[in-house]
C-alpha cells in the first residue's frame, strides 16, 4: 500500500533541507534498477517480496524484455526517519519527514547521455558496483561525470549472494575485495574530483563514515557498518542504554564503527577489540569485519543452504526474526531471501545512507552554483541559486534547468523534465523558455509563453500538482514546442543560461533512414524531429543531397533510436542503410608551399599555410581547457607554457572551428598588414564553412592550424565584401590542406571484455581481424575472470558483439566506449589504399563528384 499522498509530498516539498536528489549510477548489469526496487518498495508502492524481481522503474516494454534500462526514470519517494536516525545528519534538517527524488539512469555506455541528464538535475549519486566484477569502465566513465557536475557519491556493492553461493569465498577474501572495490572508488574520486579544501569538503567513500552498503538487490537485503554498529553497541552498552539521548547514542554507534573497519581484530575469547592480529601467546585474531559483520551472515548461509533446518531454526530465533507463516515452510534459496530480507532489509540501509549522506538543495546548491549558471555570480539569478534557499523563501526569481524530454502517452507530445534551482514554478506561470542558443540581449531562441501544468514524474504515472518551490524536480507541460532537447526556463529579464550539458560518448555511428512509401516523406519528417527531442544525444541531420541521417553514440543506441522512430514517432514503415562511420579530415605536415587565392574579381590575394596541431592540442580544446570563451591572457599563457606557442600569435587566434568551438584554429601571423580587421569576419566565415566540410570528403576538419600570412586587399571597401572574401578563404583554406599531406581519421573505441581465462584466445582472434590491438589484460582477483582492454576502430565494430559471442561459445561481455580519433595509415589521395577507398565511398554516397578534386581548382598562380 502507498504510504504517502500527493499532499504529503507537496508539504514537504518547501522543507528544503529534508530533499534528497539522486541518481543510481553504475556499469552495465551491475543491478541498478534492481536496487532501486528495494527503495520504492520501502515506500509502499510495490510489495517487498516483489522487489527485486519487477524492475518498477524500467517502464517501456523493451526494457523489461531485454533486461537493460535504455531511458533514466524519475520517482518521488517519501520516508519518515526514526528520532535516533535523524541524530546522525550532520547538515540542517526540518522534522523527519523525507522526500527523496530519485533517478534510475541506464548503465549501457550507448544510453550515457541518460546518466549526464540526470546528473545535472541530482546533488547526490548512488553508485552500485558489483562485487564480483568490481569497477569496470562504465563504473569510472559515469563516476567521472558525476564528479565534474560536483555531485557527492555513496558507494553500493551489490551482488554480495554471488560472493558467497558461486565464488564462495572466505570472509578474509571477501573483505580484501570489498577493500580494493573502495580503493578504486577512492582513486578515481581522487583523480577527477577538487582537492579536500575545495567548496565540497572530501568525497571520499568510506565504510566507517557509513557512504559504503554492502548487500544483493535481487534478494532484498544490505545493510552499513552503522546496522551492525548499532547492533553490538547496545549489546556491549551497559544497562543505562535506555537513558541515553539520540545524540549520545549517535557518538557511541560512530565510534563502534570505526572498530568495525580496517586493521582491527577481535579478541573472541575475551570479547576485546585489538589492534594487532597476533595476541602475546601467538594466538590470530579475526579482523572485527570478519568476526563481528560477515561471520553472521556466513552462518546463516551455511546453515540455510545446507538444509540444516534445526541449526537455521536457532539462528532464526536467536535473531528475532518473525517470519510469515508462507516463509516458514519454505527451504533453500527461497528462505534465505526471506530470512534475510526481514533482517537486514535493503530499503532501511540505503534510505539510511541516502538520507543521512548526500546533500540537500541547501548545501549542494552553494557549491554547484558556480558551476551551472553562465552569468555572473553576483545577480539575481545566481544569488537566487545559492543564497535564497536559505532563508526558507521563494523570493529569488524563477531558475530552472529542462534537462530532457520525456515522451507522453499523447503521440507526438513530450513533458519537459528538470529541476526548480530558484524560486518556484506553477501552472499558468508566463515565463522566458531560453534555448541553448540564446545569447542574453538578443532576441534568438526566446519565448515568452505561460506554462500549462505541472507535474510529478512517479515512474510509470504521472501526478498533477499546483506548483513546486526551488529544489525540486518536476515535469511541465506545453513547454515542449518551444525547446528542443534542453533549456532554461526563468522569470528573471537579465538572466543568463544555465550551462549546457557536456556528453562523455559522441555521436559517431551514422544511418540514413528513407520512407518506404515515397508520400510518406512529411511524417518521416516529423518524426525525425520528435525523435531528436526524445534522446539527449541522438542526432538528426538533413545532408545537401537530401539524405536524412540519423546519428547515434553505438549500434545498441541507433537500434534502440530507429525501432523508436519506427513504431512511436513516425509510425511508417522505414527503409535503413547499413550504419557509416563520420570520419574526420586532418594534415600531417606543414604546407610545402605558400598557397594564394584571388578573389573572384582578382583585386584581392590571401596568402595562407596550413600544419597539424601539437599532440593532445585537440583533446583540450574539446575538454574546454582551451576555448573561445577563455580570457585572451589566460588562453595564450596556456598554450605558450604547455605547447611552446609564440605568445605574440596566441593573443592572435582569431577563432576555433567548425561551430566557433571546434578543434580547429585561424591563426592571424601578419606583420603590418592594411584593412585586416576589417575582412575578419568573412574569412572566419570561410574558415567555418571550410572546417565544417573538408576538400578531401566533406567531412569535419579536425587538429589543423591554418595560419595567415599575408594579404593584398583593394583601397576600396566595396571591392573587398563578403561575396569576394569568403569563397576565397575556404578555396585558400582547401589549397592548405591539400599542399600539408591530408590524412583521414577515424573514430577508435576502447573495448573492455570481461572473460574466463579458456575464452582469450578467441578474443584475440576477433580483435586481430578487426584491426583491434590488446594493450592491457589484468585478472580480477578473487575470481577466475580476466578483464581485456582493447583500441577497435567503430568501422570494424559492426556485428563485433554477436561475432566474439560466437567465437567464446557466449562466455565474453564487451563494452564499446568511444575514445579517441587516429590516423589511418596511407594516403587518401591513392584511390588504392585503405583511406583512399574510403573517401571514395564517402563522396559516392554523399552524391559528390567522383575523386578528390585537384590543387588547381584552389591554388592561383602569382
Amino acid at each position: 500500500m502507498v504510504n504517502f499522498t500527493v499532499d504529503q509530498i507537496r508539504a514537504i516539498m518547501d522543507k528544503k533541507a529534508n530533499i534528497r536528489n539522486m541518481s543510481v549510477i553504475a556499469h552495465v548489469d551491475h543491478g541498478k534498477s534492481t536496487l532501486t526496487d528495494s527503495l520504492v518498495s520501502k515506500a509502499g508502492i510495490i510489495a517487498s517480496a516483489r522487489a527485486g524481481e519487477t524492475r518498477f522503474t524500467d517502464t517501456r516494454k523493451d526494457e523489461q524484455e531485454r533486461c537493460i534500462t535504455i531511458k533514466s526514470t524519475a520517482i518521488s519517494l517519501y520516508y519518515e526517519l526514526s528520532e535516533n536516525d535523524t541524530a546522525f545528519i550532520k547538515q540542517s534538517k526540518d522534522g523527519s519527514g523525507f522526500l527523496i527524488n530519485l533517478i534510475d539512469s541506464p548503465g549501457h555506455v550507448d544510453f550515457s547521455s541518460e546518466v549526464t541528464a540526470a546528473l545535472r538535475v541530482t546533488d547526490g549519486a548512488l553508485v552500485v558496483v558489483d562485487c564480483v566484477s568490481g569497477v569496470c569502465v562504465q563504473t569510472e566513465t559515469v563516476l567521472r561525470q558525476a564528479i565534474g557536475e560536483r555531485i557527492k557519491p555513496v558507494l553500493m556493492m551489490n551482488k554480495m549472494d554471488r560472493a558467497l553461493l558461486e565464488l564462495q569465498l572466505e570472509p578474509e577474501d571477501l573483505y580484501q575485495t570489498f577493500q580494493r572495490i573502495v580503493e578504486s572508488v577512492n582513486v578515481i574520486i581522487s583523480t577527477y574530483g577538487e582537492d579536500e579544501n575545495g567548496p565540497m569538503g572530501n568525497i571520499m567513500v568510506d565504510p566507517v563514515l557509513g557512504t559504503v552498503g554492502f548487500g544483493s538487490g535481487l534478494h532484498g537485503w544490505a545493510f552499513t557498518l552503522k546496522q551492525f554498529a548499532e547492533m553490538y553497541a547496545a549489546k556491549f552498552a551497559a544497562k543505562g542504554n535506555a537513558q541515553m539521548t539520540p545524540v549520545e547514542r549517535c557518538k557511541k554507534v560512530e565510534d563502534m564503527m570505526k572498530k568495525l573497519w580496517g586493521d582491527r581484530y577481535y579478541d573472541t575469547a575475551n570479547g576485546k577489540f585489538v589492534k594487532s592480529a597476533i595476541g602475546a601467546d601467538g594466538k590470530k585474531y579475526p579482523r572485527t569485519f570478519c568476526a563481528l559483520v560477515l561471520d553472521p551472515i556466513f552462518k546463516v548461509f551455511d546453515a540455510i543452504m545446507n538444509f540444516r533446518k534445526d541449526e537455521a531454526a536457532k539462528l532464526i530465533q536467536k535473531m528475532d526474526i518473525k517470519l510469515d507463516n508462507e516463509d516458514k515452510d519454505k527451504e533453500g534459496k527461497p528462505l534465505l531471501k526471506a530470512v534475510m530480507r526481514r533482517w537486514l532489509p535493503a530499503g532501511e540501509a540505503l534510505l539510511q545512507m541516502i538520507t543521512i549522506h548526500l546533500p540537500s538543495p541547501v548545501t549542494a546548491q552553494k557549491y554547484r552554483c558556480e558551476l551551472l549558471y553562465e552569468g555572473p555570480g553576483d545577480d539575481e539569478a545566481a544569488m537566487g541559486i545559492c543564497w535564497i534557499i536559505i532563508f526558507k523563501l521563494d523570493i529569488g526569481p524563477l531558475m530552472m534547468y529542462i534537462s530532457k524530454m520525456v515522451p507522453t502517452s499523447d503521440k507526438g507530445r513530450f513533458y519537459a523534465f528538470g529541476r526548480v534551482f530558484s524560486g518556484s514554478v506553477s501552472t499558468g506561470l508566463k515565463v522566458r523558455i531560453m534555448g541553448p542558443n540564446f545569447v542574453p540581449g538578443k532576441k534568438d531562441d526566446l519565448y515568452l509563453k505561460p506554462i500549462q501544468r505541472t507535474i510529478l514524474m512517479m515512474g510509470r504515472y504521472v501526478e498533477p500538482i499546483e506548483d513546486v518551490p526551488c529544489g525540486n524536480i518536476v515535469g511541465l507541460v506545453g513547454v515542449d514546442q518551444f525547446l528542443v532537447k534542453t533549456g532554461t526556463i526563468t522569470t528573471y529579464d537579465q538572466a543568463h543560461n544555465m550551462r549546457v550539458m557536456k556528453f562523455s560518448v559522441s555521436p559517431v555511428v551514422r544511418v540514413a533512414v528513407e520512407a518506404k512509401n515515397p508520400a510518406d516523406l512529411p511524417k518521416l519528417v516529423e518524426g525525425l524531429k520528435r525523435l531528436s527531442k526524445s534522446d539527449p544525444m541522438v542526432q538528426c541531420i538533413i545532408e545537401e543531397s537530401g539524405e536524412h541521417i540519423v546519428a547515434g553514440a553505438g549500434e545498441l543506441h541507433l537500434e534502440i533510436c530507429l525501432k523508436d522512430l519506427e513504431e512511436d514517432h513516425a509510425c511508417i514503415p522505414i527503409k535503413k542503410s547499413d550504419p557509416v562511420v563520420s570520419y574526420r579530415e586532418t594534415v600531417s605536415a606543414e604546407s610545402d608551399i605558400m598557397c594564394l587565392s584571388k578573389s573572384p574579381n582578382k583585386h584581392n590575394r590571401l596568402f595562407m599555410k596550413a600544419r597539424p596541431f601539437e599532440e593532445g592540442l585537440a583533446e583540450d580544446i574539446e575538454k574546454g581547457d582551451v576555448s573561445s570563451r577563455q580570457e585572451l591572457k589566460a588562453r595564450a599563457r596556456y598554450l605558450a607554457d604547455k605547447y611552446e606557442w609564440d605568445v605574440g600569435e596566441a593573443r592572435k587566434i582569431w577563432c576555433f572551428g567548425p561551430d566557433g568551438t571546434g578543434p580547429n584554429l585561424l591563426v592571424d601571423v601578419t606583420k603590418g598588414v592594411q584593412y585586416l580587421n576589417e575582412i575578419k569576419d568573412s574569412v572566419v566565415a570561410g574558415f567555418q564553412w571550410a572546417a565544417k566540410e573538408g576538400v578531401l570528403c566533406e567531412e569535419n576538419m579536425r587538429a589543423i592550424r591554418f595560419d595567415i600570412h599575408d594579404v593584398t586587399l583593394h583601397t576600396d571597401a566595396i571591392h573587398r565584401g563578403g561575396g569576394q572574401i569568403i569563397p576565397t578563404a575556404r578555396r585558400a583554406l582547401y589549397a592548405c590542406e591539400l599542399t600539408a599531406d591530408p590524412r583521414i581519421m577515424e573514430p577508435v573505441y576502447l573495448v573492455e571484455i570481461q572473460c574466463p581465462e579458456g575464452a582469450m584466445g578467441g578474443i584475440y582472434g576477433v580483435l586481430t581481424r578487426r584491426r583491434g590491438h590488446v594493450f592491457e589484460e589484468s585478472r580480477v582477483m578473487g575470481t577466475p575472470m580476466y578483464v581485456i582492454k582493447a583500441y577497435l576502430p567503430v568501422n570494424e565494430s559492426f556485428g563485433f558483439t554477436a561475432d566474439l559471442r560466437s567465437n567464446t561459445g557466449g562466455q565474453a561481455f564487451p563494452q564499446c566506449v568511444f575514445d579517441h580519433w587516429q590516423i589511418l595509415p596511407g594516403n587518401p589521395l591513392d584511390a588504392t589504399s585503405k583511406p583512399g577507398i574510403v573517401v571514395l565511398e564517402t563522396r559516392k554516397r554523399k552524391g559528390l563528384k567522383e575523386g578528390v578534386p585537384a590543387l588547381d581548382n584552389y591554388l592561383d598562380k602569382l
